[in-house]
């Protein structure tokens, strides 16, 4: 596996993000009320926890946290979790920056790039590693990044990746394996793509031969007025639940999130195919920041050592269906987890594939304008 700090090292669902959120890229509202003194202190005599009446916020991509896991957090620590959710790293960033001085969050997770872009916007506060006993757990291919050395700001949650999804009742996958393929006019009407700017212009700009990271005008102008030609194919934007177009028969094909296909396949819809694009798959990994004006900080580090745990890391990935960062998770999956190449790509896979990173204010706004024509032009 590539280091982050060579290729930007998943919405984004988003487990619905969706990218996840991701990613993830995603808008929603939430209070999570968690403790500010230690398990111990929380700890009633009977061995049960206290009830807290510390509130802490958490912002994340919808379906991207199993309650089993807020479940067993609330009952270890008795801090009450209210879970806010987004369907984009945009409306997540917007919102954050809107309230920063209200100081309506406590705990976020942006994919890798709008950390980056928060930190040095200074939206962000430095997080205390020694509150976080289990940060050791991390694979560290995903830690000390180019996008934040030495995690000042963050801590990977999940990485997955933004790629082809067929549904094998309608269209054989065995002729599907380009990005290019969406633009086959017998698919009018049919495709899905992603109601993410970055991705969806990445995967434009992987066509043509550029970088998904371009900042180049000329070629997000380009990449534009490529997929001005695909609208005529274009179902739908979703990054809500990218599978449940597939689902629901809307769409026959598309773009989705590589662990919504995998829940799509164990919700029923085994032929849902998921592939990793000839010209490359778009790649993710969402982090957990706090806020700069974050009231419950403390809660906030317990909760991220509480995901930290191989136990509860394993637990996510499992019920989301993303890679986990955390080697420790990994060593406790069953094999065919740990095997699943949808979840987990080979080498060659990666090597072929982009992480995104941050591409500056200034491309972002070109990017955003054709974005808006690209959508009130269909």
């Amino acid at each position: 596996m590539t280091h982050l700090s060579s290729s930007h090292l998943p919405a984004r669902t988003a487990a619905s993000v969706g990218r996840l959120m991701p990613k993830a890229l995603l808008a929603m509202t939430v209070g999570l009320a968690l403790a500010s003194c230690s398990n111990s202190d929380n700890a009633a005599a009977d061995g049960s926890a206290a009830t807290s009446d510390v509130t802490l916020n958490l912002y994340n991509w919808s379906e991207y946290m199993p309650q089993e896991i807020l479940d067993g957090f609330e009952e270890e620590t008795g801090i009450n979790v209210n879970y806010t959710t987004f369907d984009s790293n945009e409306a997540m960033y917007a919102k954050l920056k809107l309230l920063d001085e209200s100081s309506q969050y406590d705990l976020a997770i942006p994919s890798t790039y709008y950390v980056e872009k928060m930190a040095k916007e200074g939206l962000l506060q430095e997080l205390d590693k020694s509150k976080l006993s289990n940060f050791k757990n991390l694979d560290t291919s995903f830690t000390n990044t180019k996008v934040d050395p030495e995690n000042k700001y963050s801590i990977p949650y999940m990485w997955g990746s933004t790629g082809l999804a067929i549904n094998g009742d309608t269209v054989d996958p065995a002729t599907v394996n380009s990005w290019n393929d969406l633009w086959d006019p017998k698919y009018k009407g049919q495709v899905m793509l992603t109601n993410d700017v970055r991705e969806v212009f990445g995967m434009a700009l992987l066509t043509l031969g550029y970088s998904g990271n371009s900042s180049d005008p000329d070629e997000i102008k380009a990449a534009y007025e490529k997929l001005t030609t695909l609208m005529p194919n274009v179902k739908t934007f979703n990054s809500d639940a990218t599978r449940m177009p597939y689902i629901e028969g809307e769409t026959a094909l598309g773009m989705t999130w590589n662990g919504e296909a995998v829940m799509a396949n164990d919700e029923g819809l085994t032929s849902l195919v998921y592939k990793y694009p000839s010209e490359g798959a778009i790649l993710w990994m969402d982090n957990f920041v706090i806020p700069k004006n974050a009231k419950q900080v403390d809660a906030a580090h317990k909760f991220i050592d509480y995901l930290l745990r191989p136990e509860n890391a394993k637990i996510v990935s499992e019920e989301i269906g993303y890679a986990s960062p955390n080697m420790a998770a990994r060593e406790l999956m069953d094999e065919d987890v740990r095997n699943n190449a949808t979840i987990y790509p080979s080498k060659d896979v990666l090597a072929n594939a982009e992480f995104q990173e941050d591409v500056g204010d200034e491309a972002l706004q070109v990017y955003q304008q054709y974005w808006d024509k690209l959508k009130t032009g269909r």
